[in-house]
């Protein structure tokens, strides 16, 4: 049981310092405010992500392209952590490192927005991503945590450092600030049908 109590006040602890962190809430803001700009010029948000942040990136598309909370038209919104023909293909004829940036080449377009999540903010396929989002004009979020040597916060245009080292405390953070922008997106800028 103290085990159980010592995870939820981590997990609490966590989330506090989100919201108690200028910095982090200032990104959180301009990611909203990113995802709102691509949503009303007709635009799509494109993730990508590892392992549990892929599983986020899936998450995440699906309330914008179902719904999160409100009846409205579908968003566009596509998690490059799906097509399990296209990763495969990528990653045996042009390496793993490439999976993401490959599909956002074909996919994505200027006005996009590209969602990259890496919890030790290292992922060479996520920084190869946002490298060629950059290339492409499209705009970057990054989603990290608060590892110091992140090369994703030297590459982002926005980049959200959750206030943890604590893996799995970063992840549930994540998913928290991605129903924050579904919520923003929902309430501000999109009209129901």
């Amino acid at each position: 049981m103290e085990q159980l109590k010592n995870s939820i006040l981590s997990h609490i602890t966590v989330i506090q310092g989100v919201l108690n962190t200028p910095e982090c809430l200032k990104s959180v803001e301009a990611f909203c405010t990113l995802a709102s700009d691509a949503i009303q010029m007709g635009n799509k948000i494109i993730f990508c992500g590892n392992g549990g942040s892929a599983a986020d990136c899936q998450h995440l598309a699906a309330e914008f392209v179902g719904r999160y909370k409100k009846e409205r038209a579908s968003i566009g919104a596509v998690a490059l952590t799906v097509d399990t023909s296209a990763l495969t293909a990528i990653g045996n004829d042009y390496g793993y490192d490439l999976v993401f940036s490959r599909q956002l080449e074909g996919l994505g377009k200027k006005g996009d927005l590209l969602v990259g999540i890496t919890t030790s903010g290292n992922s060479p396929n996520i920084l190869n991503a946002i490298r060629k989002a950059k290339e492409m004009g499209i705009k970057t979020v990054g989603m990290t945590g608060s590892n110091e040597k992140a090369e994703i916060k030297k590459l982002a245009d926005v980049c959200i450092c959750v206030p943890s080292n604590d893996t799995p405390r970063i992840q549930e953070a994540h998913i928290m600030i991605g129903h924050l922008m579904c919520d923003y997106a929902e309430t501000m800028f999109v009209k129901p049908r």
